[in-house]
């Protein structure tokens, strides 16, 4: 098999090292480093400290950015950051073209619009995504982005809850938690924050934790289909999630970006579960469905049921914080994403996902071929590959060197995705049998 051809293994430590605090920064500027000339009394914060030298990433970019100057005429294949390639349907992007022409008119010139988002479109998620769950337009919040409600969402809840989340697990729920001050310090040694709660979620137990085990925590974050592994809970799986967060007076915040490449009975959403109005809130988007990650839209749904432990409302301390930190998403953000919702628009959306599930296909049949245990793929548009006994970033330094084939190394997903990387499959067919081609010849 390939990987017995691979490096020794090695303890991996997500992203390299911690920043240590300094006296002052004085390396010269040919190490990259910045020397200032003149040093203010303000002490920096604390928590940014604590975080790892660099977010996921713009780390993976980093390292492309030095294969590309190593191999300058190599054809690089990015399968690592999860940007969608396929153009937008022509519908969706002549609704917003049409919202931008218009403001150059006296009739059709609109200004701020409300911070929650524009209610036409509130009402069309509830009533297109979230039909027979209960879920009010009143209650959903349009954003630019989930990633950026994940931090909204942290501001919301403070310094002092304490926090559990899946291992692996999409890193900005980590790193917003150590930028808020609830993660402790780092340990090298297990690649942990002291303070979070990591719930293993391997195939060994069907990727779901192991919920006897697990501390009883004030916020869970929980994402299905799971980045990076791909799997999608199942309705039984989330009925107990569910029943865990009620027993424990616990919030869960859920994180559905990849509902839309679900083609089993898998839950698209944790409203589905009863019940989880009293204890959860989801945060979605447009980007992984719709081909938004340039265009930016995304929404959080904090229903109203959901309270504090004194009664008072969840959603209106969001709405505060929405109103505070928000000015609203772009009115022509807002009107692609009405077309989205439209029965037409949906449709054509749903072909570029099922382009997304054949090229993830492709790519499972490839590393398969390779007599490697590959997951993920079915439910989400990532394949989460499995190289025993082998460090993450060694696998991930070793396909780049031998392919010219960007991955993602498991380990910066936390302790839990060493041995693993994560393959994405946005990109243009050829490109995808490009990959495939490359890996069967060099592996």
């Amino acid at each position: 098999m390939y990987y017995s051809t691979m490096l020794s293994s090695r303890i991996c430590i997500p992203h390299a090292t911690i920043l240590q605090p300094r006296k002052n920064w004085n390396s010269s500027k040919s190490n990259n480093e910045w020397k200032p000339g003149h040093f203010t009394e303000v002490p920096r914060n604390v928590n940014m400290e604590s975080l790892r030298t660099r977010y996921l990433f713009p780390e993976i970019l980093m390292h492309e950015t030095e294969h590309t100057r190593k191999y300058p005429d190599a054809k690089l294949i990015r399968l690592g950051i999860g940007d969608t390639t396929e153009p937008i349907p022509e519908m969706i992007t002549t609704a917003m073209a049409e919202h931008a022409l218009a403001l150059s008119t006296v009739q059709g010139y609109k200004g701020y619009g409300a911070e929650q988002g524009n209610m036409a479109l509130r009402v069309a998620i509830a009533e297109k995504l979230y039909k027979d769950m209960g879920i009010k337009g009143e209650e959903i919040f349009v954003s630019d982005g989930a990633q950026c409600d994940i931090s909204r969402l942290q501001m919301l809840l403070g310094s002092n809850v304490t926090v559990a989340v899946q291992d692996p697990s999409f890193p900005a729920y980590i790193d917003s938690t150590v930028i808020v001050g609830r993660a402790g310090k780092f340990e090298q040694e297990t690649g942990k924050y002291r303070k979070i709660a990591y719930m293993k979620c391997g195939p060994e137990s069907n990727f779901f934790p192991d919920l006897s085990t697990t501390p009883r925590t004030d916020i869970i974050f929980f994402c299905s289909p799971n980045n990076p592994t791909g799997h999608a809970a199942s309705w039984q799986q989330l009925k107990q999630l569910v029943e865990f967060a009620k027993a424990n007076g616990s919030i869960i915040i859920y994180d559905s970006a990849y509902s839309a490449y679900i083609t089993d009975s898998s839950p698209r959403s944790i409203f589905e579960i009863p019940g989880a109005q009293e204890v959860a809130i989801e945060i979605s988007s447009f980007s992984k469905f719709a081909g938004f990650t340039g265009v930016r839209l995304g929404w959080t749904v904090v229903p109203e049921e959901l309270c504090y432990s004194n009664g008072y409302p969840v959603i209106k301390d969001f709405d505060r914080i929405v109103c505070t930190c928000f000015n609203g998403a772009s009115n022509i953000s807002q009107a692609g994403g009405l077309a989205c919702l439209t029965p037409d628009g949906y449709q054509a959306l749903s072909s570029v996902v099922d382009y997304y599930k054949d090229n993830a296909k492709i790519i499972i049949d490839a590393f398969q071929s390779l007599g490697l245990k590959v997951y993920g793929g079915k439910n989400a548009p990532y394949a989460w590959v499995h190289f025993p006994g082998m460090s993450s970033w060694d696998v991930f330094a070793e396909i780049l060197e031998k392919t010219h084939i960007v991955t993602v190394p498991g380990c910066g997903f936390g302790p839990g995705g060493d041995e693993y990387i994560r393959v994405s499959s946005f990109g243009h067919k050829q490109t995808i049998l490009e990959a495939s081609r490359r890996l069967k010849k060099y592996l």
